[in-house]
């Protein structure tokens, strides 16, 4: 995903902003998946996958199906459209994370990532603790900082 809009041949692609390109590529790796998910695991914020599911829909490169259940959600999926140019993305990505990968051995990888993890999970915490601190003292906080909380709490404990 590094520098997305410098790539040109990712750019001679699509004229997609690298944040719709972001959320395309999570829609097609996971769908069919919520926007609030989206923004979880690509570490988007909320209004910023909103802006590129309304320019992805625009161009109808996918589909939002609302939930039975809750009107208020919304199920993203790729259309056909959508699908081929996901494909054609990934096919371009691939090989430019293979070649990245490339200059670490297995053990170096395996430790580069297990380092990632760690780091990533700490920062969650320690943003969740901190929402949650702001909470304790009746403070009310906003949206992205609610699902943040939310989530930390569905995959960790405080």
């Amino acid at each position: 995903m590094l520098a997305l809009n410098r790539d040109l041949s990712v750019r001679s692609l699509s004229d997609l902003e690298p944040r719709e390109m972001r959320v395309l590529l999570n829609i097609g790796s996971y769908m069919p998946i919520k926007a609030a998910d989206i923004a979880y695991q690509s570490r988007i914020d909320s209004p910023n996958v909103s802006r590129a599911v309304k320019v992805l829909l625009a161009k109808k490169l996918i589909e939002a199906e609302p939930d039975p259940a809750s009107k208020n959600i919304k199920y993203l999926t790729l259309t056909t459209l959508g699908l081929s140019l996901y494909k054609q993305l990934i096919n371009t990505l691939e090989p430019r994370a293979q070649a990245l990968e490339s200059v670490l051995n297995d053990d170096e990888k395996k430790s580069f990532y297990a380092c990632l993890i760690k780091i990533e999970t700490k920062a969650e915490q320690l943003l969740a603790q901190q929402a949650l601190s702001f909470v304790n003292q009746g403070v009310e906080i906003p949206a992205d900082q609610k699902e943040l909380l939310r989530w930390f709490k569905k995959t960790q404990s405080i």
